[in-house]
Formats: structure tokens, C-alpha cells, sequence
């Protein structure tokens, strides 16, 4: 672990004093050396799950492929954001790469935690970068608002976790996660003990997020930098998924008959946010809606608590964290061109940019689960646990993955086929970088096909 927090830390430094000619080369090719260096995690040597660090922060294969995950995606945020920061006055360019890499050492205190007050405070810590990086980066006036939204749906989520965590430090003596499974079962009985259950919850269902408590996603997505759109989808939503996979079996008397409810919510959410999804005209928009959707199958999966649901969850959290990513890139270098999110004014980019038109072919597809990527692995998986549980459910997730197919193809063909609109013809050609950009996010998805295990977490 140290040898991921020191470098990482060490970042801080190299960004503030390098010249400006060195700034974004060194930091992205630092930030790029941590990420490899954090890939060997994944193969976890140990002889018993965990790969303690000290007694507070160690790595287990639940949370090593997302650490991993955390890793590599800030030389991607580094890279995306060379073009749209470089009109900045210099002292701003450190100033948002320091956010950045403050984002990552919060992220990575999180999931390597093991005692349940430190995790978190890395999960609320991650508020302070994210919150700055949308209010003072995002493009459009709303990204005030936006930050509000963001601001006050997690800490009205978070406050009675604090409260729920406090309690079990009373009734359990501990909150180590090492030694907390070895402590004496509470006595959940009464209706405080219910309400307990729901505060614990509340939490992470606002982050994921839950269909119902989704409305702060949309809004932060829209108006934020590219950037926060991308650790936003790929990692922050993961905070939540993980943080439930974690609390559940403390919480596991009251689990089967208070997950009901929302686990109708998460199913119901998949067609509503698809639904939704048909009909939007801004891109980013479409894209934060689907993360509502897929990360309903992740939540489904993650109550009703059966090993295969979580095998699944673990390994669409992870699909998704790259397919999104690569899509808001996508978005991206649409916008820097045609300064507009309104598909239907920046369509037909295909006779335009015809390599990018691949690239956004391929992220289509992975949205949509094309076999044999790990989107499909994790979703059939997720999709015969809840079938296994409740062979009705399988009305509401099939036809979950009929609207995904259909809004993922409907942004394809929106994006770039059909004719192109006059304002859009002369555009400049796309850079080396923004393809590298957009490999680094499909090359990793296409190399778990060939091991998967990397990621399948706990079934191990």
C-alpha cells in the first residue's frame, strides 16, 4: 500500500514544482508509473484474503481491482484535461491536478480501509476535491447548482451512517473489518434496529445511485469538467457499491426482509433510467442516466446477498467504471469540437472523424454488453442471481437490457450517422492523445476477457 500512498503523495510536490513546459508530462508520466505498480495487487500472493499494509489499511480482492481502478484512472483524468485546462493561468493547472491527485489518495484510504470509521471518512473526504473540481471547472452557469445537489444528497445520506456507526462501536466494541466478523451477532429486534438498517444503507444507496435519490447525478455530471465526469462514473459511484458489499453481513439479520423495497426501487429504476435515457438530447446526459441503470443491477445484486450476485456486481462495477469513463471522453472530444452536447446538432461525425467513429462503435457495444466483454459476464450473472431469487424479476431486467441495447445503438447512430449538420464540417482532426486516451480505457476491458478472475473479487 505504501508503495501506491508515497508516490502518490510525492505527485503534490512534482506538480508544484515543475516548469510549466514539464507540468502535464511529468505528473502524467508519474501518475502512469503508480498505475502500473498498482496492477500487482490484482494478483494477491497471500496465503489468507488480506495483504495488510498496518492494522488500518490493507487490500483484499474485494477492494484491490477497485484501488486499481482509482490508479489508472488519474494518468486518463491527466490526459483528458490537457486541452480544456491549457488557456488556464498556470497557478489554476496545479491547483486542478492537485484536486486530482488528492482525489485519488482519498479514494485509495477508502478502499484499503479497514476499520469502518476511517473508510468513512475517506468516502466523505471525496466530496471536498469533487465538489471544487464541479463548482470551479464546470463550463456551464448551473454548475453551482449542481455542486448543491451534489453537496447536500451526500451529506444528508452520510450523517445518519455517522450516527448508525458510532452505535455499533457501542455494541460491538470494534470496527475493524478483520475483527468485527468474529464479535458477537447484535440482536436486531426492534424498530429502531430497522431504522438502524436504513441509516446504514441511506449512504451508499445516494451514491451508487438509487433510482428515486438519483436526481444530484444527472445535474453533477452535466456541469462538470471532463475530468469530474469521469471519476464520478468510473469510481465514486463504486464508493457506494462497496461500501454496501462491506456493511451488509454486519447488518445480515434484517437484510432479507428490509431489502425489499429497494430492491424493487433498483429494478424499477433499470426501466425508468433507460427509459429516460430514449429520449434525452444531451449526450452527457444520456450517459450519467445509464450509469442510474446499470448501477440498479449492481445494487439488486449486492441485497439479496448470494455469492454469485456479488461475483457479478464486482465485476460489472468494474466494466462499467471503464465503459462510462470512455464514453464521457467520447463526449468530450465531440464537444471541444463542436462546442455543443445536443446530439442532433453534432451529428453525422462519422464522415468527419472516421477513426473516432470506431472508437465510439466499440463504446457502444461494451455499454450495450457485448459478449464476450466483462459487461455481459457481470450483467448475466447479476441477471440469473435474481432470477434464481425471484423468477419474476427476469421481466424487469430483460427487458432492462432490451432498452440498454436500445438507447446505446440510439446514441451511435445519432452521434454519427445521418447527415452532417452544416456548422460542424470544418473541424480539426483528432489527436494522437485522445485516441491513446480512449485505448487505455477499452485495452483493459478486452485483457479481462482473457482473465476474468482478476476481478470476480471474493469468489475467489
Amino acid at each position: 500500500m505504501l508503495k501506491i500512498l508515497i508516490p502518490t503523495l510525492m505527485l503534490i510536490p512534482t506538480t508544484w514544482l515543475s516548469g510549466a513546459k514539464w507540468l502535464w508530462p511529468t505528473t502524467l508520466a508519474q501518475s502512469f508509473c503508480v498505475a502500473l505498480v498498482s496492477l500487482t495487487w490484482l494478483a494477491n500472493p497471500s496465503e489468507t484474503p488480506w495483504t495488510p499494509v498496518s492494522s488500518y489499511l490493507a487490500a483484499d480482492p474485494l477492494s484491490s481491482p477497485l484501488i486499481a481502478l482509482s490508479c489508472w484512472l488519474l494518468p486518463l483524468m491527466i490526459l483528458a484535461s490537457q486541452n480544456h485546462t491549457s488557456p488556464e493561468p498556470l497557478t489554476r493547472q496545479r491547483l486542478y491536478i492537485t484536486l486530482l491527485i488528492s482525489l485519488q489518495l482519498f479514494l485509495i484510504v477508502a478502499f484499503g480501509a479497514t476499520e469502518l470509521i476511517l473508510f468513512y471518512v475517506g468516502f466523505e473526504a471525496t466530496l471536498i476535491p469533487t465538489l471544487l473540481i464541479i463548482t470551479r471547472w464546470g463550463n456551464q452557469p448551473d454548475r453551482i447548482q449542481a455542486g448543491t445537489y451534489f453537496l447536500f444528497y451526500t451529506l444528508a445520506g452520510s450523517m445518519p451512517l455517522l450516527v448508525a456507526l458510532l452505535t455499533m462501536t457501542n455494541s460491538t466494541g470494534t470496527l475493524s473489518l478483520f475483527t468485527i466478523q468474529f464479535s458477537e451477532p447484535m440482536e436486531l429486534l426492534t424498530g429502531g434496529h430497522k431504522m438502524w438498517w436504513a441509516a446504514c444503507m441511506l449512504a451508499f444507496l445516494v451514491k451508487m445511485p438509487l433510482y428515486g435519490i438519483h436526481l444530484w447525478l444527472p445535474k453533477a455530471h452535466v456541469e462538470a469538467p471532463i475530468a469530474g465526469s469521469m471519476v464520478l462514473a468510473a469510481v465514486l459511484l463504486k464508493l457506494g457499491g462497496y461500501g454496501m458489499i462491506r456493511m451488509l453481513p454486519i447488518l445480515s439479520p434484517l437484510t432479507p426482509q428490509l431489502s425489499y423495497p429497494f430492491i424493487i426501487l433498483a429494478l424499477w429504476g433499470i426501466i425508468m433510467a433507460g427509459s429516460i435515457c430514449l429520449r434525452q438530447t444531451d449526450l452527457k446526459s444520456l450517459i450519467a442516466y445509464s450509469s442510474v441503470s446499470h448501477m440498479g443491477l449492481v445494487a439488486a445484486a449486492i441485497l439479496i446477498q448470494t455469492p454469485w450476485g456479488l461475483t457479478g456486481a464486482i465485476i460489472l462495477m468494474i466494466a462499467h467504471g471503464l465503459t462510462s469513463s470512455a464514453l464521457f471522453c467520447l463526449a468530450n472530444i465531440n464537444y471541444e469540437r463542436t462546442h455543443t452536447r445536443t446530439m442532433t446538432l453534432a451529428q453525422g461525425l462519422q464522415l468527419v472523424l472516421p477513426l473516432m467513429s470506431a472508437w465510439w462503435f466499440v463504446g457502444s457495444l461494451a455499454n450495450l454488453g457485448l459478449p464476450p466483454l466483462p459487461n455481459l459476464v457481470g450483467e448475466l450473472m447479476i441477471i440469473a442471481s435474481l432470477f434464481d431469487w425471484a423468477p419474476w424479476t427476469i421481466m424487469l431486467t430483460g427487458l432492462g437490457t432490451l432498452i440498454t441495447a436500445g438507447y446505446s445503438l440510439y446514441m451511435f447512430l445519432t452521434t454519427q450517422r445521418g447527415a452532417t449538420s452544416g456548422h460542424v464540417v470544418d473541424l480539426e482532426p483528432s489527436h494522437t492523445r485522445e485516441h491513446l486516451l480512449v485505448a487505455l480505457h477499452v485495452l483493459p476491458l478486452l485483457m479481462l476477457v482473457a482473465k476474468p478472475e482478476l476481478i470476480w473479487g471474493l469468489a475467489t
